[in-house]
């Protein structure tokens, strides 16, 4: 906390009664987990009971060291993690994986376009957002790292997975326990969404905010899906409309690209078009 805060109230601040607590005598008392400040009890924190005292930390947290850092919108990049590098392409376990490391190359050269762009604006809008992980999430980040500017990550505690990669700037490194949280996070600022090919995780950020914007409950943005021929062979969008499930009208709700520059393209039209 710093001095400003410290003045911001009469009351002795939280940081200094934590830092006194360490120096209490040791007695039966002191030692039982009852007398524990509640803010410094882990196990206190970590109660079924607390649960929604842990949905608000994780929603405040990286919005509020986004704030300080003065982000405004951000370009979120969705895609699968097993997608390799065109330079490890031989080593993909399928056929599939390794034609669909072209977007790996793809989502780098996005990820350095809309960071250029970004720097325009004193890194305040259009600010690389992705999972944190390996694949299409790592290729953003390394883009935006490669044109000098900063990039988020909202990585996810998961049984086998996932480390940050190396190219998210460190103060925009943010890990979570909670999905809901941070999908939240995912679209709070996002001026527009690249979905590159992927499984069930991309499938998902892509039906939720497919379905947000369908309902109304979230501005329209581009929704940018990279790879025609494979959404096309994952899923058929023209029967859904054609069995009445979704309207015809919902199949514009995204457009498909297949470079870089195409989805660039897009992004500066619709910026045109709302000035």
């Amino acid at each position: 906390m710093s001095k400003d805060e410290d003045r911001a109230h009469p009351f002795r601040a939280s940081h200094q009664d934590a830092a006194a607590a360490k120096e209490t005598p040791d007695t039966p008392q002191t030692r039982a987990p009852a007398y524990r400040l509640a803010f410094s009890d882990p196990e206190f924190l970590l109660r079924e009971e607390l649960r929604p005292v842990r949905f608000q930390l994780e929603l405040l947290k990286p919005q509020m060291i986004m704030d300080e850092r003065g982000i405004e919108s951000t370009v979120v990049m969705f895609g699968g993690a097993r997608i390799p590098s065109p330079q490890n392409a031989d080593k993909a376990r399928t056929k599939t994986l390794r034609e669909l490391s072209k977007y790996y190359e793809e989502a780098r050269r996005f990820a350095y376009l809309m960071t250029e762009r970004s720097q325009a604006t004193y890194g305040r809008e259009f600010v690389i957002c992705t999972g944190g992980g390996p694949g299409v999430m790592e290729a953003g980040n390394q883009g935006a790292d490669e044109a000098g500017g900063q990039s988020i990550g909202l990585n996810i505690v998961l049984p086998h997975e996932q480390a940050p990669n190396p190219f998210v700037t460190p103060d925009l490194s943010f890990n979570f326990h909670y999905f809901a949280i941070r999908k939240m996070h995912f679209l709070m600022r996002a001026a527009a969404i690249t979905v590159f090919p992927g499984g069930f995780g991309t499938m998902d950020e892509l039906f939720e905010t497919l379905t947000l914007i369908q309902t109304g409950r979230m501005t329209p943005i581009p929704i940018l899906l990279f790879g025609r021929e494979f959404w096309d062979k994952v899923i058929n969008w023209q029967a859904l409309a054609e069995a009445g499930t979704i309207s015809e009208s919902d199949l514009k709700l995204f457009h498909y690209v297949e470079t870089a520059d195409e989805a660039v393209e897009i992004i500066d039209n619709w910026r045109k078009s709302k000035d």
